[in-house]
């Protein structure tokens, strides 16, 4: 029952997300709204003793690197991109993850993927494709750079997670997480200043960016780490799937969205496909062998 708990937790925070940025940006600027959702959640894992266990100083490098991919660039890139495209969209965009991060892990490792992935690889990227069309039919050069923008996210997010793996099953997660976090507020806290003269307040915006720090970027990660801990990552990655359909469900409740069929379909091969390019295989050849 905690396990279920957990993955529920994870999914609907992470799901609900988009619209928290979508609710923030009515009145803050993208830039204070990446500053203060990495503020929010470092506070937050601040309050966790075992997040400050000691990281050696050697992996500095790794943690600023990780602090760029994982938080600082996903985190402004998804703010501005939900100025020009619907909260729904960015989150089935996201269900690319997975995706994306078995690419990057095939590019690290110099190895071709087995068949499943291949296939898996192949039916995620019709599914981003049939996503997109809808929200790209008319030509709008925002909509373009606002799909543009979650794949740039999607992307950074698999850089990180081929990043952050080794780092957190040799210190933790939660150390990692928290030191990264830190960093990430360093390198945002000069896009927060800049963006409070851009900025006005409103309570249901103030309420959807702390919601969307103190949950999504802290509680969320705690929830997920511990699910991880217990299960396992492959069980534990099964949240990530849910992620889409919340942000579909989240966007056409609360914010009217209209979802195209086509996106809806989009969205389920995505899904498929991530279900397969992200289970382990024997690969098929080392490239260039």
């Amino acid at each position: 029952m905690l396990d279920w708990s957990l993955l529920a937790t994870a999914a609907l925070i992470w799901g609900s997300s988009f619209l928290f940025i979508a609710e923030g940006l009515e009145v803050f600027d993208p830039g204070l709204v990446t500053f203060l959702r990495i503020a929010f959640g470092t506070a937050v894992l601040s309050a966790v003793p075992a997040a400050r266990t000691p990281v050696p100083r050697e992996h500095f490098g790794r943690l600023l690197l990780l602090a760029i991919t994982w938080m600082a660039v996903p985190f402004m890139c998804f703010s501005l991109a939900e100025q020009w495209i619907a909260s729904s969209l960015a989150g089935m965009l996201n269900g690319a993850m997975p995706i994306l991060t078995a690419i990057v892990a095939t590019a690290l490792l110099g190895r071709l993927p087995g068949r499943r992935q291949i296939f898996g690889v192949a039916v995620g990227f019709a599914g981003v494709v049939a996503v997109s069309v809808p929200a790209l039919d008319g030509g709008d050069a925002g909509s373009w750079a606002g799909v543009g923008l979650v794949l740039l996210a999607v992307s950074c997010y698999a850089v990180a997670a081929n990043i952050a793996v080794p780092l957190q099953q040799a210190h933790g997660a939660l150390p990692v997480l928290w030191r990264t976090q830190l960093l990430a507020l360093v390198i945002s806290a000069p896009l927060g200043v800049v963006g409070v003269p851009g900025s006005s307040f409103a309570w249901s915006s103030a309420f959807a960016v702390v919601a969307l720090g103190v949950f999504g970027t802290g509680l969320a990660f705690v929830a997920a780490t511990t699910l991880f801990g217990r299960v396992g990552a492959t069980r534990g990655s099964v949240a990530v799937y849910f992620v889409p359909v919340v942000a579909i469900v989240a966007g056409a409740v609360f914010r009217n969205e209209e979802i195209a069929a086509l996106s809806i379909v989009g969205a389920l091969l995505v899904l498929i496909g991530a279900a397969l390019a992200s289970r382990a295989e024997t690969p098929a050849a080392a490239i260039g062998d």
